[in-house]
């Protein structure tokens, strides 16, 4: 739109902002009774799926897929069992009802101490809502098609899917030989950075230099 056809450098940060997640009033937080949308569209009334859809109307074996592949649950067939006999009664309408439903679903021994039984459902949900793997894809080959000889891509991703991706783009690209990879290992935080901002402790960062 400006114009520009040419960039020196391009950097993600793949990671969700404190205010998208717990007050946007979208459902993403099972902390606050809120209606189930989890778009991130500007509007939400323009989305093309929403969370209350995916659990209202799916599959169980879709919505099981989607919980395994994009949360890493491993009783995601469980939960979208629960999920599904639970929409036949009444309609799954807000946070509190998933997320209990989901905490139920899960063996009380295998709920962490410090991880919400529902976090993982909840992610799962998010992620397929808003096609956030496919968007990464999307802007990381548009990033690549822009950028100018000796140019960098740098990522900082905060989920294993989403690092993996990075992971295997730059990997392909390299093989491609139209560029090389900086990091052999991905950059991670070190614990005084941990310390002073918690939610950084799963980010990766790599970067990538076009030939």
């Amino acid at each position: 739109e400006l114009g520009i056809t040419s960039i020196n450098k391009a950097l993600f940060d793949v990671g969700l902002s404190t205010h998208q997640l717990d007050e946007s009033g979208r459902g993403f937080t099972f902390r606050k009774e809120e209606p189930l949308q989890m778009t991130l569209e500007h509007d939400p009334n323009e989305a093309h799926t929403t969370a209350r859809q995916i659990v209202n109307e799916w599959s169980e074996e879709s919505i099981a897929d989607i919980i395994h592949g994009f949360g890493e649950e491993r009783f995601a067939r469980r939960i979208a069992k629960t999920i599904t006999e639970a929409r036949e009664q009444t309609p799954i309408e807000t946070t509190g009802q998933l997320a209990d439903l989901v905490a139920h679903a899960i063996p009380k021994k295998f709920h962490a101490r410090t991880l919400h039984p529902a976090t993982k459902t909840f992610q799962a949900i998010r992620i397929a809502v808003n096609d956030e793997l496919g968007a990464l894809e999307t802007g990381l080959a548009a990033a690549h098609q822009l950028l100018a000889p000796n140019g960098r891509i740098a990522v900082i991703s905060f989920h294993s899917l989403e690092d993996r991706i990075v992971k295997r783009f730059f990997r392909d690209k390299k093989q491609a030989e139209e560029g090389e990879v900086l990091t052999k290992k991905p950059i991670t935080p070190t614990p005084a950075e941990i310390m002073h901002n918690s939610r950084a402790r799963s980010s990766k960062l790599r970067i990538f230099q076009k030939k």
